[in-house]
């Protein structure tokens, strides 16, 4: 399926979503609120079959995170990039591990650099740094008193 065509297929399925192109991947911007259910559609859909999560992480941009998910079609060798935002006082969103299970260390990962609380995730803790750290050093008002480094 090219691009033109997936895109169609979106608009289709998930009108209220705002879609375009990227520069390599079809881009899919949602509501949070929507994100386990867009994804269960595209992973069931047999016209789409999204049954790969290769990445997964999080921007952040001062004002607000946003979560970023690639996914990918082993069968029809097609891609998306799912994109919603969350508001930065109260970062959390649903885990998507039940339907991925390489989301399960992405999303510790994100929550051990970033801070974002991954909603109903079987194993939610640190993976990289120790319980004892305090700060998530992936952000932007992250302040690392040894290097100096502020953004």
């Amino acid at each position: 399926m090219s691009n033109e065509e997936l895109i169609s297929k979106l608009q289709e399925l998930l009108p209220e979503a705002t879609l375009q192109q990227g520069n390599d991947f079809v881009e899919l911007t949602i509501d949070s609120q929507q994100l386990l259910p867009v994804l269960n559609l595209l992973k069931s859909s047999s016209d789409l079959s999204f049954n790969f999560l290769f990445c997964e992480t999080c921007v952040d941009w001062k004002t607000h995170f946003t979560m970023v998910y690639h996914l990918d079609s082993t069968h029809y060798r097609h891609n998306v990039v799912i994109k919603t935002n969350l508001n930065r006082e109260l970062p959390e969103i649903e885990t998507a591990c039940h339907l991925y299970r390489t989301a399960e260390l992405h999303e510790r990962e994100i929550f051990d650099l970033f801070g974002i609380k991954f909603l109903n995730h079987p194993h939610l803790r640190r993976i990289l740094l120790t319980d004892e750290w305090v700060g998530y050093p992936l952000r932007k008002d992250y302040e690392d008193p040894i290097n100096m480094i502020k953004l």
